[in-house]
């Protein structure tokens, strides 16, 4: 999560984060292994030695501990999981239709009028 934060920092989220799921999906590799991850950052971009040394800043740790805090805030028990407009939580791979319908309130919510489909 820390290796995240400071992608993330450098404009690589996206792309490490897709990478690391690749990695440990469907290549099967052990993303708890900090060379594994500093592979990972240098195939998308990143500096591998500033990249193990951010694993160590506090800046980062703080970052991560800073979500999931707020993740807790939520109520969040699971994955996937979804919150709508600070408001709502959609926990657990859930089908279309309750999807639509949170997206509908947070626009009754807003005063906004539902659009067909």
């Amino acid at each position: 999560m820390i290796g995240a934060k400071y992608a993330e920092a450098q404009g690589a989220g996206d792309a490490y984060h897709g990478a690391v799921f690749k990695a440990y999906w469907q290549q099967a590799q052990a993303i708890d292994d900090l060379e594994v991850l500093a592979d990972i950052a240098e195939s998308v971009g990143l500096e591998r030695e500033a990249f193990l040394e951010a694993l160590a800043e506090a800046a980062y740790e703080e970052a991560v501990t800073a979500d999931v805090v707020q993740a807790y805030r939520y109520g969040l028990s699971a994955v996937p999981a979804l919150v709508f407009d600070d408001k709502y939580l959609v926990v657990g791979a859930q089908p279309y239709e309750a999807l639509v319908q949170v997206t509908e309130q947070v626009r009754e919510d807003r005063g906004q009028a539902t659009e067909d489909r």
